[in-house]
């Protein structure tokens, strides 16, 4: 049986050359003003040749006050959108990757330094701001956050199609909400951080109001023919909170309103959550969300496997499989699991000599015709 790893998959117009999707990683690594620097330019141009099908750059805030950092990336003003330019123009150069961006609002989990500085919260003569939530309810060990009125949720949707619209035109093949890990969309979804008492909190309906408008908001903004997922945390591990089955009937709206896929991911909205890791241990939650919502399902979480990767997908429980920080610790991941499953990751012409086979006085033929790109 060929290796479905390796296999195209289509989102709408876009056909990505494998199943294997670099998730989106932040690295704290914008200027003052949320720009991209150099170290984008290598981050991303590196993982646009690792082998993946689609590289999804990592979150991006749509409004000052939507980063997790100082430094991280914004996309809300055009000068943000021309420092991310030239580094689209080498990942398309140089790459065999589609690219995506995730556009994503911190909520009450922002305002903080970078993690290799301690995380403490940056007050606001800090340079810092006040977080804002779906209610005046703390993440634990952070500053309260400022409940956000129904006008200002009018204002960060607009700020979310603001900032699709720019992707848009920078070319972007796909972008990715993030409704996940605790931030601002999270926030409303779960019960164990909305306690709003207006339509947009208490029942299950309304908590889930305010994301998909912002979803249905982003896909009338997007072009059609490009696809637009949406990442959760299908479960907040915590009794009392969000679940599956939650995510489930989210995930059947979501495709109702033009979704093409959602990434399962889970936790991060309480401290209590109790999570029993292992390899591919947020796989059933992809599973469910495929069958029964009936949408395609990205797969996260310690999928480092070439096997396990492969099997989810043969059995059914994935369509896509991304990998995050595994990817950063082997960023040839793709090259590597294709040789273990005897298929081909697309790699550049100017790496061709670094296979095994020409170590040995083999000319690497073989090699170069199934994957090379150039």
């Amino acid at each position: 049986m060929s290796a479905l790893l390796f296999t195209p998959y289509r989102l709408r117009d876009l056909t990505l050359a494998n199943r294997i999707v670099v998730s989106p990683m932040a690295q704290y690594s914008a200027d003052a003003e949320g720009r991209a620097t150099a170290w984008h330019l290598m981050h991303l141009g590196n993982l646009a040749v690792s082998g993946a099908g689609l590289v999804i750059m990592e979150a991006t805030a749509v409004e000052p006050r939507g980063r997790v950092s100082t430094r991280c990336l914004g996309l809300w003003d055009d000068a943000q959108a021309e420092a991310l330019r030239p580094v689209v123009a080498f990942c398309r150069a140089h790459g065999a990757a589609a690219l995506g961006i995730q556009l994503a609002h911190a909520g009450r989990k922002g305002s903080v330094e970078r993690p290799w500085e301690g995380n403490a919260t940056v007050p606001e003569g800090a340079g810092g701001w006040q977080p804002v939530s779906s209610c005046d309810l703390a993440y634990p060990g952070r500053p309260q956050p400022h409940a956000l009125s129904t006008g200002e949720m009018a204002a960060i949707k607009a700020a979310f199609v603001a900032s699709t619209r720019r992707a848009a035109e920078l070319g972007f093949d796909l972008v990715e909400l993030h409704a996940a890990h605790g931030y601002l969309l999270n926030s409303f979804l779960s019960p164990l951080a909305n306690h709003r008492t207006d339509h947009y909190g208490g029942d299950l309906a309304n908590r889930m109001r305010w994301p998909l408008e912002i979803l249905a908001a982003m896909r009338e903004a997007w072009p059609a023919e490009r696809p637009l997922g949406v990442r959760i945390s299908a479960t907040d591990w915590v009794e009392g909170g969000w679940t599956p089955e939650d995510s489930v009937i989210f995930a059947e709206i979501a495709r109702e309103l033009g979704c093409d896929y959602v990434t399962a991911s889970s936790g991060g909205v309480s401290p209590d959550q109790r999570i029993t890791l292992g390899p591919g241990y947020q796989l059933p939650f992809a599973r469910r969300i495929r069958y029964e919502a009936g949408i395609p399902a990205m797969a996260v979480g310690l999928m480092h496997d070439p096997a396990l990767a492969e099997r989810a997908l043969q059995q059914g429980s994935a369509d896509l499989i991304a990998l995050g920080r595994g990817m950063l610790w082997e960023p040839r991941w793709a090259w590597h699991a294709a040789e273990a499953l005897g298929a081909a990751a697309p790699f550049p012409p100017q790496y061709a000599r670094s296979h095994p086979s020409m170590r040995f006085g083999d000319p690497g033929r073989p090699f170069l015709e199934r994957g090379a790109r150039g």
